[in-house]
């Protein structure tokens, strides 16, 4: 029996049993199936679903399907090929007979529990006890966390007679699994992790909120130096919960016309609310939500920042599905009103000695060598995670150049030296000599 067999005869099975099952739906298909069968105009997936030979090549890149479906050299007698429409189904009525032959198979009990279709099948048709669809179901990633959703909403924007397409060219639009960060390998302040677990229960708690009439919720504003994780926070919270994240740069949507910025600012909001769910995470916040009490601030800068208060009011984590944050690194800078806009400000200082040794820990995790971070992190003092990621990837290249793959302490510290000096140029002052 091999592991493509297995395969093919797991497809063939979540067909027939999505096929048969009205409780069913897209997000119960595991996401690397999902994506054969998507359809854009719908965003889900139409039923009945055909697997095709060209369906299994797509998937599972196996050429020879009649091959696959041979079992110790015999056909596998529950599968039909029809050869002149390429189609690849269970036999008629033998569903129940193939689900049992395949649960009996070596390593078939783990993927059963990683799709949420079988689990369905086999717990609540076969009466199965050692399978829990509900918790199958919840580690399964959603249609809205995949390429394919936004893909779908991009077209569908794209095609609008509107405005669409200038919409899409003020954000940059990522589905979770494009994301890189996750929670995990971030280093967060006790303060962090409690404004992650408000986040996640105001989002499973979006219908008690609107219940109770809290709508003015979810609206986040991030601040601090650069490079102490802003950024990655926003991405991390992308993944953690499964939905798209929008970025913007305030600076993207200003325009010569300063008239336009304004029109920008709402046309990026309404983008996002496409999206729902979604996270908007907008950086550089403070190069368009300045104070209004300079001087010689412009008119239209003013309205623009008008424009900016206003649209932040008419959105909403409950109502719209979108939660908002912001990222400044200038917080002197900020407006007086925009405090009050949200509900919670979340602060990320420079990492202390413990954190850093946490974060190099983190960096170096997968790189060889015995390294002594706890030394590293005390020759690092006032350095960002930023900072530190750049140290690394300086040892890690000047140890390429001897040619080797692991670390030495040297090569930290000499890295920590380049940084020291690299900062030091970027501080000074050069006079030009005439």
């Amino acid at each position: 029996m091999t592991e493509k067999s297995l395969s093919v005869i797991e497809l063939l099975l979540t067909a027939e049993i999505y096929n048969t099952q009205d409780r069913l739906f897209a997000n119960d298909i595991p996401s690397e199936i999902r994506r054969s069968f998507w359809d854009s105009k719908i965003r889900g997936i139409q039923k009945p679903i055909k697997v095709t030979k060209a369906v299994v090549k797509k998937i599972y890149d196996i050429d020879n399907v009649e091959e696959a479906l041979k079992i110790n050299g015999k056909k596998f007698s529950y599968a039909i090929i029809d050869e002149n429409s390429g189609t690849v189904r269970l036999t008629d009525g033998g569903l129940e007979a193939a689900a049992q032959w395949f649960e009996k198979q070596e390593g078939a009990q783990e993927i059963i529990n990683l799709n949420p279709v079988l689990a369905y099948y086999f717990q609540e048709i076969l009466k199965r006890s050692n399978v829990n669809y509900e918790d199958t179901a919840s580690k399964n990633p959603p249609k809205e966390a995949s390429r394919e959703w936004i893909q779908s909403i991009i077209e569908e924007l794209e095609d609008d007679k509107g405005n669409g397409k200038e919409w899409l060219k003020l954000a940059y639009i990522k589905a979770p699994e494009e994301v890189r960060e996750t929670m995990e390998e971030l280093i967060l302040t006790e303060r962090q992790k409690n404004e992650l677990q408000k986040i996640e229960m105001a989002i499973k708690n979006k219908e008690h909120l609107k219940q109770i009439g809290l709508y003015d919720i979810g609206k986040v504003l991030f601040v601090g130096p650069p490079g102490t994780g802003k950024t990655s926070f926003a991405r991390a919270l992308s993944k953690r919960f499964a939905v798209p994240i929008i970025e913007v740069h305030l600076s993207m949507i200003t325009d010569q016309y300063l008239g336009e910025t304004s029109k920008n600012i709402d046309r990026v909001f309404a983008l996002s609310k496409r999206f729902n769910p979604c996270i908007m995470f907008i950086d550089e916040f403070d190069f368009i939500a300045m104070s209004r009490s300079s001087a010689d601030e412009h008119a239209a800068i003013k309205q623009a920042v008008n424009t900016l208060l206003k649209a932040i009011d008419n959105i909403s984590l409950v109502e719209d599905g979108v939660l908002l944050i912001a990222a400044t690194n200038h917080t002197k800078r900020l407006d007086d009103a925009v405090w009050r806009r949200f509900d919670e400000i979340v602060d990320f200082e420079r990492p202390t000695l413990e954190m850093r040794r946490q974060i190099l820990d983190s960096i170096l995790k997968k790189i060889e060598g015995t390294i002594d971070t706890e030394s590293i992190a005390r020759k690092t003092e006032e350095y960002t995670g930023s900072d530190l990621r750049m140290v690394v990837r300086e040892a890690v290249l000047s140890a390429l150049l001897e040619n080797r793959y692991n670390l030495i302490q040297t090569d930290l510290d000499n890295a920590i030296k380049s940084f020291d000096r690299r900062s030091g140029l970027k501080s000074a002052s050069y006079i030009e000599r005439i």
